[in-house]
């Protein structure tokens, strides 16, 4: 049978390779410390289950507007005005299943065959396979520690072509947890706008910050696209549900591609999110954030006698980028012995990087202090055999 030939652009999820040895191992009776998938130990906030469970109760199971239930696309701008000092119509705002669901929606609107997209490398894999899926060219712009691990104005303009349309940034980063200040995203976003295209900013990871104030390019251009999720500082995986910022001119083609791709985010989700932006949440949340920040210091000091701590602390998100390059050059490999020889589950570099991946690997600092602990001990034994 045959079928899109674009579907060979979407490279298999290893991690999820990896999840599946860790469960068989946890079901032979090992005890691993997974620190492989992005998703806290943490359940989702009482206020945001009640809320859910109320509007259950309460009979809120049908469709709303393919653009989202208007309460919460005025928490949303709400949310915006309070935390970042933008103004943002809640009409600009577009509730989506997932983050993935905005991503899916910007990238039909902004891209066809021969686009080209300018993202960093590494990047969240899924940022290349919604672009490649509709029909553009991925241009991977390798960063490192002189551009702070982010595509920055001076590589948007050296990787700018005639028939690019769009550059991606993400701020904090998936995988390497590193950010965009004020300066870096409005200097990107003006070399972006001189060359008469797109930005969209990926913020799933926004409010999870651990040196600075969060930030958000909706605090600095009405024009880009902006991308954020319930998932990860709000801690609702399971419910999929993010939303999408756009330009007052792009809502009506947007919203028609709602319509016809999803009709509208799921509902009793919509109605719990609204408890998310409530002081009492907001309490839950700040005191999490806190509880990552100790955890990344656990890991950074743990990992820096081993030579594996990254060059640049991460700013943001749940996440270590490790050059293992002094141990292997195998990223893959070296992640299945971790797993074998120590019952430590961490992902291979190659999930995120087009160039490099090889020599990293990811660690998510998602579980608690003493399994980290844990867990670098058991990664010290491991390297120590190498």
């Amino acid at each position: 049978m045959a079928w899109n030939s674009r579907v060979d652009h979407v490279a298999p999820f290893r991690v999820m390779h990896l999840l599946e040895m860790a469960q068989a191992r946890e079901a032979a009776g090992f005890d691993v410390i997974h620190l492989e998938v992005g998703e806290p130990d943490f359940a989702t906030p009482e206020p945001i289950i009640a809320a859910g469970q109320q509007a259950l109760a309460s009979g809120h199971t049908r469709y709303t507007p393919a653009a989202g239930l208007p309460a919460l696309r005025e928490a949303i701008a709400g949310h915006y005005a309070e935390h970042f000092n933008a103004t943002v119509d809640p009409a600009r705002i577009l509730v989506t299943p997932g983050a993935s669901g905005a991503l899916l929606l910007a990238s039909q609107l902004l891209v066809e065959t021969g686009s080209r997209v300018l993202m960093a490398d590494p990047n969240y894999p899924c940022n290349r396979h919604f672009m490649a899926l509709a029909g553009a060219e991925i241009d991977a712009v390798s960063v490192g520690r002189d551009s702070g691990w982010q595509l920055d104005a001076a590589l948007v303009a050296q990787h700018w072509h005639e028939d690019t349309s769009l550059a991606m940034l993400a701020s904090p980063a998936n995988p390497t947890g590193h950010t965009l200040s004020a300066q870096q995203l409005s200097a990107v976003l003006a070399a972006v706008a001189e060359r008469e295209g797109e930005v969209i900013v990926d913020e799933i990871y926004q409010g999870l910050n651990y040196d600075d104030a969060p930030l958000s390019a909706t605090s600095l251009s009405a024009n880009a696209f902006v991308v954020n999720s319930f998932s990860k500082y709000f801690g609702m995986t399971g419910w999929r549900l993010g939303w999408l910022v756009a330009p007052e001119h792009a809502v009506e083609p947007l919203t028609r591609l709602a319509q016809n791709m999803f009709l509208a985010a799921p509902t009793p989700s919509q109605h719990a999110a609204l408890a998310a932006f409530t002081p009492e949440c907001r309490r839950i949340l700040e005191h999490r954030r806190e509880t990552l920040k100790k955890r990344r210091q656990v890991l950074l000091e743990g990992l820096a006698g081993l030579g594996l701590a990254p060059d640049l602390p991460p700013q943001g998100a749940f996440y270590l980028w490790l050059d293992i390059s002094r141990y292997s050059c195998d990223s893959q490999a070296f992640c299945e012995r971790l797993l074998q020889e120590e019952n430590v589950a961490i992902t291979p570099g190659i999930d995120f990087a087009v160039r490099g991946g090889e020599h990293h690997v990811r660690i998510a600092f998602t579980n608690d202090v003493a399994r980290l602990e844990e867990a670098v001990a058991r990664i010290a034994r491991f390297v120590g055999r190498l």
